[in-house]
C-alpha cells in the first residue's frame, strides 16, 4: 500500500510519514524535495503556487509512486496533496486502491504555533491562510487529527488503515 499523508503546511506530514514509514519498514519520501528551485523561492517571497507550478511536481510525485508500486507495492509520501485535481493527477495510472490519502488534519491555530517555530523552511508562514484556503478536503480519505503524540498518531494512522 502507498499511502500519502496530506494537508496544509505545518500540518505534521514529515514528522508523521517518516515513522510511519519506519513502521511500515517501507521507503519515505517527502514532496517538498521534489519542489522546483524557483517554487521554492516563489514561497519563500510568500507567494502562493497556482496550478501551473504544481503541474510538473505533481507528475513527478506520480511517476514516484508508480515506481514504488511497481517495485515491492509500498512507500509513504508527505504530499499537501490539496485540491482534488492534484490528488487525481498523484494517481494517474496506478492500480485502484494502491493509494490511500490520509489527510492529517489540525486547528488553523494549532499549525500556526507550529510554523512559527520552523527554522530553516523555505515555506513562508504568512501562506498558511492561502493553504487552508486551497485545501478541500477528501471524502475518501482517512482523516486524523494530529493533536497528539507523533507515535500516538501514526498508531491511529496505522489502525484507520486495518494494519
Amino acid at each position: 500500500m502507498i499511502v500519502v499523508l496530506m494537508g496544509v503546511s505545518g500540518s505534521g506530514k514529515t514528522t508523521i510519514g517518516t515513522l510511519l514509514a519506519e513502521r511500515m519498514h517501507t521507503v519515505f519520501a517527502d514532496a517538498d524535495d521534489y519542489h522546483s528551485a524557483a517554487n521554492k523561492a516563489k514561497m519563500a517571497a510568500g507567494h502562493p503556487l497556482n496550478d501551473t507550478d504544481r503541474e510538473p511536481w505533481l507528475e513527478t510525485l506520480n511517476a514516484l509512486m508508480y515506481e514504488w508500486a511497481a517495485g515491492d507495492g509500498s512507500g509513504v509520501l508527505a504530499c499537501s496533496a490539496l485540491k482534488d485535481a492534484y490528488r487525481k493527477t498523484l494517481v494517474r495510472g496506478m492500480t485502484e486502491g494502491a493509494v490511500r490519502f490520509v489527510l492529517l488534519d489540525g486547528s488553523k491555530e494549532l499549525i500556526a504555533a507550529r510554523l512559527s517555530e520552523r527554522r530553516d523552511h523555505y515555506m513562508n508562514p504568512k501562506l498558511l491562510d492561502s493553504q487552508f484556503a486551497t485545501l478541500e478536503r477528501p471524502a475518501d480519505a482517512l482523516r486524523v487529527l494530529n493533536d497528539q503524540t507523533p507515535k500516538e498518531v501514526v498508531d491511529e494512522v496505522l489502525r484507520k488503515l486495518g494494519m
